[in-house]
């Protein structure tokens, strides 16, 4: 196969890693590389602006984005299976991390939330979309997805599809919309950033971006091919970082954010969107499904290639917390209170437990 170019040129890469231990040490190792990692959970969870609550703000935007989302989907008018399926999947929970970067990150260009809830309702509805056919059959075959069966398994494979590409469809106009925005957006420049966001989002998710990851993941899954860690990159990239990027940039779009910002936030969410995944290769494997809300050990069943597999449980926690500081020197020139919800949020993904 060809070598893949990264998503973009400024990708994250890892940091040295330390050389493995010798077979007589390596409980010592192991010990030690546990407690330097416990050191920097606790670390990075002490708060760094002491007014900001961040689970106070998760919980008002996750219930603020549940009410939009709410609205945008017709419940009972037909088709009534479709219209149903739709809002199972897209209203069956989820932390709502996308809407939240998305809102964040408008704020923190100069812009207010409001100005940025249709887009981040979008992403969500997108996120919805991938999850739905990353379930399929055809794709990951999975039963359980955010604690309860997924939208194939209650509503079978055809309305499955339909649902997810009727929620693709649906954030495009929810987006693009005039009347899904406040009156009090910047008139003049307001249509321009929403075509410049639009076009970010179609990026991000087509075969530049999520829709590519998925292609080159299902391509390694049960390959007997070694997978180098930079093909291993580019699908994660684009898989998963694609719409996390997405969905700060197009904030800060929204938002009226300068070029130099709007760049600057780009690679902080590049960092996080890789970061998200190293995470949710590592959960996969050390937590239960109970836990996770989704089947546990689904990647090591399918066989698929994860940082875990490729670097080993304790070099994935440091190419982890590699990440995490690149994405928090990206938002040092912000302004401390605007940019808290977004260091929080990289925090939260870092050491999240589901």
């Amino acid at each position: 196969m060809a070598a893949f170019q990264p998503l973009v040129a400024s990708r994250a890469h890892l940091s040295p890693l330390l050389p493995a231990p010798a077979a007589s040490s390596a409980v010592a190792a192991t010990s030690f590389h546990r407690r330097r990692f416990s050191a920097i959970v606790a670390a990075a969870a002490a708060p760094t602006v002491t007014e900001f609550d961040f689970k106070a703000y998760m919980g008002e935007r996750a219930v603020a984005v549940n009410q939009a989302l709410d609205a945008a989907i017709p419940a009972g008018e037909p088709p009534a299976a479709l219209h149903d399926a739709m809002r199972y999947a897209l209203l069956a929970g989820g932390k709502r991390v996308r809407p939240a970067l998305c809102l964040a990150a408008c704020g923190v260009a100069g812009g207010r939330e409001a100005w940025a809830m249709p887009p981040a309702a979008a992403l969500e509805m997108v996120h919805t979309m991938s999850l739905v056919h990353d379930d399929l059959p055809c794709m990951d075959d999975d039963d359980l997805r955010r604690g309860k069966p997924t939208c194939h398994v209650v509503y079978g494979e055809p309305i499955a599809v339909l649902a997810g590409d009727a929620l693709l469809s649906l954030a495009f106009k929810h987006m693009a919309d005039v009347s899904s925005y406040p009156a009090d957006v910047d008139a003049d420049r307001h249509a321009a950033r929403v075509v410049r966001a639009v076009g970010e989002l179609a990026r991000c998710i087509g075969s530049e971006g999520l829709v590519a990851g998925q292609v080159v993941d299902l391509e390694m899954t049960g390959s007997t091919e070694a997978v180098p860690l930079e093909r291993l990159e580019y699908i994660h990239l684009h898989k998963t970082a694609a719409l996390l990027e997405a969905s700060v940039v197009i904030g800060a779009i929204i938002g009226g954010g300068s070029d130099d910002q709007i760049e600057r936030l780009r690679k902080y969410a590049r960092s996080i969107g890789l970061l998200f995944q190293v995470v949710d290769d590592i959960l996969d494997v050390t937590k239960s499904s109970e836990e996770l809300g989704k089947t546990a050990g689904k990647d090591l069943a399918s066989d698929k290639t994860t940082y875990p597999k490729l670097l080993g449980l304790e070099k994935s926690r440091e190419f982890a917390e590699k990440l995490l500081s690149d994405a928090k020197e990206q938002l040092a020139d912000f302004d401390k209170e605007k940019a808290a919800p977004l260091l929080y949020l990289a925090n939260y993904i870092a050491y999240r437990q589901n």
